[in-house]
């Protein structure tokens, strides 16, 4: 069964690329360019990973991170935070985010880093 990635992103160049990329890498993706409803959006896709941009309309990745973390049926999804600040790895950490991701990114890390966090874990 393929991982589901569940993209949250307002760059349309953004989701387009890494829809490319990680279906051709076997995972099944969802794309959204905003986080209003966070928690219903979750509720259809159902995801295995959320990737969530620190820009993301109209409150942000960290307020929508923290929602997913705050929800019971949610909290356990692994978060990959990913933005072009600087300061990403404290953002992410604020956020609740299991990792994180610098923009722009390598291709192949993006991968490994979603597939390491779609793995169950031991």
């Amino acid at each position: 069964m393929k991982k589901k990635i569940l993209i949250f992103d307002d760059d349309a160049n953004i989701l387009e690329v890494c829809t490319i990329l990680l279906e051709s890498n076997g995972f099944e993706t969802y794309t959204q360019d905003n986080c209003e409803d966070i928690l219903q959006k979750l509720d259809h896709v159902l995801p295995d990973v959320v990737l969530m941009d620190n820009k993301i309309p109209p409150n942000g990745g960290i307020p929508a991170s923290r929602m997913i973390r705050a929800s019971a049926d949610y909290r356990k999804v692994p978060i990959v935070f990913f933005s072009a600040n600087q300061d990403v790895a404290r953002l992410a950490a604020e956020a609740g985010a299991d990792t994180y991701i610098e923009k722009p990114f390598d291709l192949d890390n993006l991968v490994r880093v979603l597939q390491t966090a779609s793995s169950p874990k031991v």
